[in-house]
């Protein structure tokens, strides 16, 4: 009895814990260049099991007892390309292809596939509340006009050909391991950036976020009717001990 009582609350705990993700993702929808976080759980004791052993962790068995308690496991972004939409703005470029933008902000460096950008007070291309965009150099892309084209490799240069600078696109071994999340759509490094080689710039365009709304609404359905469900069995299980005991008062 009070097994079932620990797994319908792991459920709960499990459900409100994937919803959190779910309804972060359905807000940043319209979110220029975001990336969705995806939730995974695994069992109690596959975690138990992968806790314990010598020095490689390797597992063992803990018994025959089954568990169907769940614990966290990790939140990982995903980080595949989303679809690229014409805008017609002069200082918007999409990315196709594995790399990010790197931007000096206040705090350091950070990288993003937010290309929505546009000019500071001093002229200078900048993403909105986050700081300067960076060329391939790492130095800051100064313009001075959004009088502007820009190539396939990122050069920017004015409507007569004056070379104004190149965007710095920047790629990671394993973004899953070596970016981590700060904001929304916004990544600070922990591995080493390289300079991008394949990676396609579409002038005029932006990168739209890559969560599938219809998905993500049918995600929630679901994470909600379970939610609901161990609720009620929840219910139902005290409602049973509550008789039980009851009853044995009785005798």
């Amino acid at each position: 009895m009070f097994k079932g009582f620990y797994d319908l609350s792991s459920a709960m705990l499990t459900q409100t814990r994937n919803l959190d993700v779910v309804g972060n993702n359905m807000s940043n929808t319209a979110t220029v260049g975001y990336k969705a976080d995806r939730y995974a759980d695994t069992t109690f004791d596959e975690v138990m099991r992968s806790q314990i052993g010598n020095k490689q962790k390797n597992p063992q068995e803990l018994g025959t007892t089954t568990s169907y308690i769940t614990a966290l496991d990790e939140v990982y972004t995903d980080h595949s390309q989303g679809a690229l939409q014409s805008t017609g703005l002069p200082l918007d470029f999409g990315l196709e292809g594995n790399g990010y933008f790197a931007i000096q902000t206040d705090a350091g460096r950070v990288y993003t596939r937010n290309g929505s950008f546009m000019l500071d007070d001093q002229g200078y291309l900048a993403l909105a509340g986050q700081g300067r965009v960076l060329g391939r150099n790492g130095q800051q892309i100064y313009l001075g006009t959004d009088k502007i084209n820009a190539s396939a490799d990122g050069t920017i240069s004015t409507e007569a050909g004056q070379v104004l600078g190149q965007l710095g696109i920047f790629t990671f071994a394993d973004p899953a391991q070596d970016l981590q999340k700060t904001g929304e759509g916004m990544f600070t490094a922990t591995g080493q950036p390289q300079l991008a080689t394949d990676t396609v710039v579409h002038h005029k365009m932006i990168e739209r976020a890559n969560t599938d709304l219809v998905q993500q609404m049918t995600e929630m359905i679901t994470c909600q009717r379970a939610l609901q469900s161990a609720s009620q069995l929840s219910k139902m299980y005290d409602q049973i001990m509550s008789k039980t005991a009851t009853e044995l008062g009785r005798v």
